[in-house]
């Protein structure tokens, strides 16, 4: 039985990556077939995805110090608009790390801001928590229907 919350972890934390995955959709199954206890589902999912943002987290703090390197992808320019979007949508933008598309780049700005990891934890957390929730919610009802 505990491979299915370490699967579930692995996606999750694969997810929340710079690498495609799709942990909402091993979750919604896992909810639907009634594989395992709900709260370690969603413990599992939220966990592994917020480890796996720590990792970019990560990548953005060390990123940044090759930034004057020649070879450095990102110029100089694109890492103060950066810094000025970041600035200006504020550090609870954290809380939408769940997003697609947007989430995993976020959680890099993180990094690369040098945001304070205690709060990026918690925000990170709060938000992909929420979303595992819903994803629970909504396959629930789902499983009504079936």
């Amino acid at each position: 039985m505990i491979w299915i919350y370490l699967s579930l972890f692995a996606s999750a934390f694969l997810s929340a990556t710079l690498l495609p995955g799709s942990s909402e959709v091993v979750l919604s199954g896992l909810v639907v077939k009634q594989q395992g206890l709900l709260w370690l589902l969603w413990l599992s999912a939220t966990m592994g995805n917020v480890l796996g943002s720590c990792v970019n987290y990560w990548l953005g703090l060390k990123m940044m110090s090759f930034q004057d390197r020649r070879w450095f992808p990102i110029k100089a320019e694109q890492i103060a608009k950066g810094q000025r979007v970041f600035d200006k949508y504020g550090l609870y933008s954290l809380l939408f790390a769940w997003l697609p598309v947007v989430g995993d780049p976020l959680t890099l700005l993180g990094g690369v801001f040098k945001v304070r990891l205690s709060l990026f934890v918690l925000l990170v957390s709060i938000g992909k928590a929420l979303r595992y929730g819903f994803i629970i919610a909504v396959a629930l009802g789902i499983e009504r229907w079936i």
